[in-house]
């Protein structure tokens, strides 16, 4: 039977609900435990304790500070889920449980909180994990910027599944799951900084399902990761690093949808430098690139290859026939966005 929980009334943060005290305990009970739930059934322990499988466990952390808290497709809590969830997927791990620590801003308003605190534990719902435990600080007025995010996850690597740079092979074909760009372009355009009338959302959303129909390609599948900050272009640098190869991108075979294009061009942002947030990018066998599609969607697409030369560089073939090096930025042209 769910424990019956004192209502809660105020409706800010103040300081006192991150002194540890009853004002905290208030604030955890009807804000993050009653959307998020409560796995240890009222004793909250300093650590979960989690049954898993035989086998190997994958650990990730990660921050997240976007601007602004709310934007078209999602927001500051569905993004910490899933962008945690995602960095376990892609690393060939069933995602199982999460941690989220708050850094709340005092004057913050509480039904903001909640809101976001819901959004979280829908996300999670989706992806199939549970949050199992947390944390609270309550800062001064100006030192937050409303509220920041840290989620923790573990998953469960399987046997058979590796994923490693060393693993690429000359020929071997770069799959991309969807449309680059989406978020990145989202989260600039509600800053409110630009009058550009575009609708455009966030691609916010777990790709734990897909990165495990991938697994099952066994050793097919060389490698995965998500695309984040830096996007496209700076996963795939890294990956021509490691492994001291070349990989050739085709511009007309990437996905891009025309808000993103439109938007960069004004901004002066090349979209393969621009995050995703729901997105994967996986090397594969040429033999397995057809059921890696299946396995994908319809929006996923082959956009490259892995060559021998020129090595440790990403060459574009442009639209126009001609071909440049896509280098790794030494700046971040949106900050904030995750």
């Amino acid at each position: 039977m769910r424990p019956r929980r004192p209502r809660f009334r105020d409706e800010i943060v103040t300081l006192a609900h991150g002194s540890g005290g009853k004002a905290t305990h208030a604030l955890v009970e009807a804000v993050f435990l009653e959307e998020l739930g409560d796995p240890s059934g009222g004793k909250l322990p300093d650590a979960a304790t989690l049954a898993v499988d035989a086998g190997r466990l994958a650990f990730t952390t990660d921050g997240y500070v976007v601007k602004p808290l709310f934007f078209p497709g999602g927001d500051i809590g569905e993004l910490a889920v899933n962008g945690t969830v995602n960095d376990l997927a892609v690393s060939g791990a069933r995602p199982l449980a999460l941690s989220a620590a708050f850094v709340v801003e005092e004057g913050f308003a509480v039904a903001d909180l909640r809101r976001i605190a819901a959004s979280m534990a829908r996300a999670a719902d989706a992806a199939g994990v549970t949050i199992v435990a947390g944390d609270t600080k309550v800062v001064e007025r100006g030192k937050a910027d409303g509220l920041y995010i840290t989620t923790s996850g573990v998953g469960v690597v399987a046997d058979g599944v590796d994923l490693d740079p060393d693993r690429v092979r000359a020929g071997d074909r770069i799959v991309l799951s969807g449309p680059i760009g989406d978020h990145g372009m989202a989260v600039m355009i509600a800053r409110g900084e630009l009058a550009l009338e575009v609708e455009l959302e966030s691609d916010t959303a777990s790709v734990a399902e897909q990165a495990a129909a991938l697994c099952a390609l066994g050793s097919d599948l060389r490698w995965m990761r998500d695309p984040t900050r830096g996007g496209l272009a700076t996963v795939l640098n890294e990956l021509a690093g490691q492994s001291g190869l070349a990989i050739g991108l085709d511009e007309l075979a990437v996905p891009v949808r025309p808000a993103v294009v439109a938007t960069g061009e004004i901004l002066g942002i090349d979209p393969l430098y621009v995050a995703c947030e729901g997105r994967l990018v996986a090397v594969v066998a040429p033999a397995s690139v057809d059921r890696a599609l299946e396995a994908l969607g319809a929006d996923a697409a082959v956009v490259g290859e892995v060559r021998n030369e020129p090595e440790g560089l990403v060459v574009l073939r442009t639209a126009l026939g001609g071909s440049r090096i896509v280098d790794m930025l030494v700046g971040d042209p949106l900050p904030r966005i995750c």
